[in-house]
């Protein structure tokens, strides 16, 4: 990490204590009830069972996560089975390395370490194709009894994975992945019948498939993608998000898998122009504060749901995000269908007759997301009260420290820097340049929030909900591979940003989202010194007296 001055460690430190502490209740009961709240947290997809089925753990790594890791990887993964058989359930985690006092692995809090996303790519047949994936939902895929993907030792497997660390702490993890697995030999094994991955996604397939859900956008608070995408926008939308069927073949299973602020995944079928809904994977919110974290779990489809699709239907899938409190940047919206060759018995013709597109969750809370944040007690102070700060063209960012204007510092640094009404302030972020590699590099933003934006660090808070919207996206480099369609990475593939010159006077706050304790503010100062703070009030100068 970069050397900095000793206020910037104080200020630092500070806020990893900050970070460390679970605010648990801190975040206001949602008004309304939450999405997902008439679906059961206790009621799950059931396991299918066979004799002879085995429970298969296996830890890929360990993985060294590097302070404020945000990158995408790549690598072969030879945690796999070593007979052919069938997967019949797939169950992804994350753990911390470390062994613990139990000789176990601990999960990371969610705030702390998470799984971006994690995707296990088979390579057969000269093809390489993503099969079983997973989100920090951790969505499990549970196939009905008598299916299963049929695994082959000869199959490569490549695990791509995007691990996200919100701290400026190095440490290590492994991806962990539990199997429920039918081998060859066992006798059950020859009444499964064997099903297919069919990858969907709205924005991919690409290395980062992903767009914005904009606050206030899509209608009557709800923005579905690619659907109501316009303009720039458009050029989000993947080719996976569409499908047409070559051959007759049965849907046998699948769930969703969207970010924060996700409400539903849909899939629907088209024939002859008449479009039909296959199935809805309902985000379940655990999240006291609504839509806004990762406390979700995702509905899969019933043991039961067969639907028969025969060659030109055309399957969709889209996403729909709660775009009413805040923006959600670099979102995603996809959903994993395993099918079956043919016909199978018990299958519906979803164009002829009813088909259940209603599931259940795959899993109920996890302990992981219980620092929600959103506290009063950080210690940071309100922006809008303190006097100007200098006018800088540039603030450096360094150390997880924006140069002026962190809420962490103290004295003149601490102040909000002041810009001219109609001109732009820069930002420069230091923890990435070019002559750094992305693993050895730090990505910032500088993503608007509401002001004060001074409670303490959680899952849910703080969100991109600024009353003025700006993002600077991720700033840093990485690398470009048009070949498997486009950036392997989230970065900007630039490492300054300039605030927009049309912010009308006043204090505007804002946070990193990939290392939210960083908290800043800068004042925009118009005519006649509008929105200029010379002194502090009388009443904030009793209080501090």
């Amino acid at each position: 990490m970069p050397s900095r001055s000793s206020s910037s460690i104080r200020a630092l430190t500070a806020l990893v204590s900050l970070l460390a502490l679970a605010a648990l209740g801190g975040t206001a009961s949602a008004a309304t009830p939450l999405p997902g709240a008439h679906i059961s947290a206790v009621q799950t997809v059931p396991e299918a069972t066979y004799p002879g089925m085995q429970h298969m753990t296996y830890l890929y790594g360990p993985v060294k996560i590097a302070p404020g890791q945000n990158t995408i990887e790549a690598q072969p993964n030879s945690e796999k089975p070593q007979v052919p058989g069938y997967i019949t359930r797939f169950q992804p985690d994350l753990v911390y390395a470390k062994v613990n006092k139990q000789g176990g692995h601990d999960t990371p809090r969610v705030d702390v370490i998470h799984l971006h996303h994690g995707v296990w790519l088979v390579a057969r047949n000269n093809t390489i194709y993503p099969t079983f994936a997973a989100g920090e939902e951790k969505t499990i895929f549970s196939m009905p009894q008598g299916f299963g993907y049929h695994y082959n030792p000869s199959d490569g497997w490549i695990m791509n994975y995007m691990i996200h660390n919100l701290t400026p702490n190095a440490d290590s993890v492994y991806i962990k992945y539990t199997l429920d697995f039918v081998p060859d030999s066992e006798p059950a094994a020859a009444g499964i019948t064997e099903v297919k991955p069919l990858w969907m996604d709205v924005a991919g397939i690409k290395p980062y498939p992903v767009f914005d859900a904009l606050k206030g956008k899509g209608t009557k608070g709800k923005f579905t993608f690619p659907t109501q995408a316009s303009a720039a926008q458009k050029k989000d939308i993947g080719v996976a998000h569409q499908w047409t069927v070559p051959k007759d073949m049965t849907l046998i299973s699948t769930a969703g898998h969207l970010h924060p602020g996700g409400l539903y995944n849909d899939l629907t079928a088209t024939r002859s122009g008449t479009t039909k809904e296959l199935f809805r994977s309902q985000a379940k919110y655990y999240e006291p504060a609504g839509a806004v974290s990762w406390d979700v779990s995702m509905t899969g489809t019933k043991p039961d749901w067969r639907v028969a699709l025969h060659p030109g239907d055309q399957i969709n899938t889209t996403v729909t995000y709660d775009t009413r409190q805040a923006s959600w940047y670099e979102s995603m919206g996809i959903m994993v269908v395993f099918y079956a060759d043919g016909i199978v018995n018990g299958a519906k013709d979803p164009f002829t007759q009813p088909i259940d597109t209603r599931g259940l969750v795959t899993h109920g809370h996890l302990k992981e997301n219980d620092n929600h944040g959103g506290a009063p007690d950080s210690g940071l102070p309100d922006a809008r009260d303190m006097i100007d700060g200098s006018m800088p063209t540039n603030i450096d960012i360094k150390g997880y420290i924006y140069g002026q204007g962190d809420l962490s510092l103290t004295g003149v640094n601490g102040r909000p820097p002041t810009v001219q009404a109609g001109h732009s302030l820069t930002f420069t972020n230091l923890d990435a340049t070019k002559l750094m590699t992305a693993q050895a590099s730090a990505y910032h933003t500088i993503t608007a929030c509401k002001q004060p934006c001074d409670r303490t660090t959680g899952i849910a808070y703080p969100i991109a909900n600024g009353n003025v919207q700006f993002d600077s996206g991720e700033l840093g480099y990485g690398p470009d591979l048009p070949a498997v369609g486009g950036k392997f990475t989230p970065a900007a593939q630039r490492n300054t940003w300039k605030t927009p010159k049309n912010l009308a006077a006043g204090t505007y706050t804002y946070f990193c989202r990939i290392h939210p304790f960083m908290r800043g503010a800068f004042r925009v100062v118009g005519a006649h010194g509008k929105g200029s703070v010379k002194k502090k009030s009388a009443k904030k100068a009793a209080a501090s007296a």
